[in-house]
C-alpha cells in the first residue's frame, strides 16, 4: 500500500502525480516552515529544498518537529534526515543564509517559492526575486492571534526594520491551523493555478479569503 493510499484517494491521481514532480523551495525551517515541509513531505510532495542558516534551540521544540537531542544542530539538515527516516522524501538542505545578494544561486531551481522568513530583509529579497522572474511566491505570517497567508503579487512586506523577531507570544494551534491553510492553498493552486489568499484568526477558529 502506498504511503500516499489516503492522499491519493481525495485528491486523484492525477494530482497526486503533478505534486510529485512539483518543485518547492521552502525559506525558512522554523515554527511556519518546517511543519510546512512535513506537511507537503506527507501529502506527496518529492521536490522539496529548505534554506535556512539557524540552528535549534529549545525553544523551538513546542512549535517545530524537532527532539532535545538536535538542539545544536542545523535545522535544514535534521529536518532533510528526519524526513528521509520517516517517508523516504530527500529534501535538498542548504544551511545558508539568503541575502539579495545570493538570491539567484539559491532560488535558481524553484518552480514555487514558500517564505517563511522571520526578517523583513529576507522576505524582501524573495519578494523582489519571484516577482523579476515571475515565479509563483506564497508568504504565511504570524503576529499574536493572527497569520496571513498571501501570494506575491499583492504582498507586502510588513517592516523595513530587520528586527529580531523570534521573541514573541505564539499559539501552537494557530500556527499548525496556518500551516494547513498555507499547505492547502499550494496544492489547490498546483492543481488548479488558482492564487487564494487568506486570514487566519486564533481566537474565533475563522480562516477567511482575502481580498485585496
Amino acid at each position: 500500500m502506498s504511503i500516499f493510499f489516503h492522499e491519493r484517494l481525495y485528491r486523484s491521481n492525477a494530482v497526486m502525480a503533478k505534486l510529485k514532480n512539483y518543485p518547492v523551495t521552502i525559506c525558512g525551517a522554523g515554527a511556519l516552515g518546517a511543519n510546512i515541509a512535513e506537511n507537503l513531505a506527507r501529502s506527496g510532495f518529492d521536490k522539496l529544498t529548505v534554506i535556512d542558516r539557524d540552528r535549534i534551540e529549545e525553544r523551538n521544540l513546542s512549535t517545530q518537529p524537532y527532539y532535545r537531542s538536535d538542539v545544536g544542530a542545523f535545522k535544514a539538515k535534521i529536518l532533510a534526515n528526519n524526513l528521509y527516516r520517516a517517508i523516504g522524501t530527500k529534501v535538498d538542505a542548504k544551511t545558508k543564509e539568503l541575502t539579495p545578494a545570493n538570491t539567484t544561486q539559491l532560488l535558481k531551481d524553484s518552480q514555487l517559492i514558500v517564505d517563511v522568513f522571520d526578517n523583513s530583509l529576507a522576505r524582501q529579497a524573495v519578494k523582489d526575486y519571484a516577482e523579476q522572474l515571475g515565479i509563483p511566491c506564497l508568504h504565511a505570517g504570524l503576529a499574536a492571534d493572527y497569520a496571513e497567508v498571501i501570494w506575491n503579487d499583492v504582498y507586502r512586506v510588513p517592516s523595513e526594520v530587520n528586527d529580531d523577531v523570534c521573541d514573541y507570544p505564539l499559539a501552537r494551534n494557530l500556527m499548525m491551523l496556518t500551516v494547513a491553510v498555507a499547505c492547502e492553498a499550494i496544492i489547490s493552486f498546483i492543481a488548479t493555478v488558482e492564487q487564494r489568499n487568506f486570514t487566519i484568526t486564533l481566537k474565533d477558529l475563522t480562516v477567511q479569503s482575502l481580498f485585496l
